[in-house]
């Protein structure tokens, strides 16, 4: 029953964790404009992203620009376009070994050893995921902190922390989390196992008690002739 339990809870974190990559990906709120200094009577939202950059001014609708060329992005985030799309490669196929390695599942059969290696390979793949996709986040993260605290830089090129970023963090944890629990139910079916076939069966040992209460009368009995 903890089992099912963990599976049911292992998947659902799979799928958002999914979901949550593709999102980060896609959305645009990696850095968003800071209002400091002059920025403030500025009124204007700038988000720049892994595909576009957005701008919106006061009382008009939103622009958004596809780059031209990835060059034309920051070293952080042409890497973190790379590893995102990654992660989100990897986040399918993890969700897809989890549905296949579940007990309702019947495509895979009914050996519950096999099932449980299929969900090893699952959460071992979702906290991959999760790392790779911690990776690009804390990367642009870092660099928009300390591009925030450098004297050098001017107050129109300073970013703040965009929602992808927060997002990203988030998926990471629920990712790794969702792939935890995989590994946490392989242990539990392989320790299960073991002990069932560790404890002999009641006939067995009944057996066992009648052939050693034998074996001395047969004995006695060559002792007589």
């Amino acid at each position: 029953m903890a089992s099912n339990a963990l599976q049911i809870a292992g998947l659902a974190s799979g799928f958002m964790g999914m979901v949550g990559t593709l999102a980060v990906t896609i959305m645009p709120q990696w850095r968003v404009s800071a209002f400091i200094g002059s920025n403030i009577v500025v009124a204007e939202n700038m988000w720049e992203g892994l595909w576009m950059s957005c701008m919106r001014h006061a009382n008009i609708r939103m622009q958004c620009k596809v780059y031209d060329s990835l060059l034309a992005l920051s070293p952080d985030l042409q890497a973190a376009r790379g590893l995102m799309c990654a992660a989100s490669v990897l986040s399918f196929l993890a969700f897809m070994t989890a549905i296949l390695g579940m007990k309702c599942t019947r495509c895979t059969g009914d050996n519950e050893k096999v099932k449980g290696h299929i969900l090893l390979t699952a959460g071992v793949v979702l906290i991959v995921t999760g790392v790779v996709v911690l990776i690009p986040v804390s990367w642009v993260g870092n660099a928009i902190i300390r591009d925030f605290y450098n004297p050098v830089v001017n107050m129109a090129q300073k970013r703040e922390l965009g929602e992808a970023l927060y997002l990203g963090w988030t998926t990471a944890l629920v990712l790794i989390a969702g792939g935890t629990l995989f590994c946490c139910v392989f242990c539990c079916s392989e320790r299960s196992n073991s002990y069932r076939y560790s404890i002999p069966s009641h006939r067995t040992t009944q057996k066992s008690y009648y052939t050693g209460k034998k074996s001395p009368s047969v004995h006695s009995k060559s002792q007589y002739v």
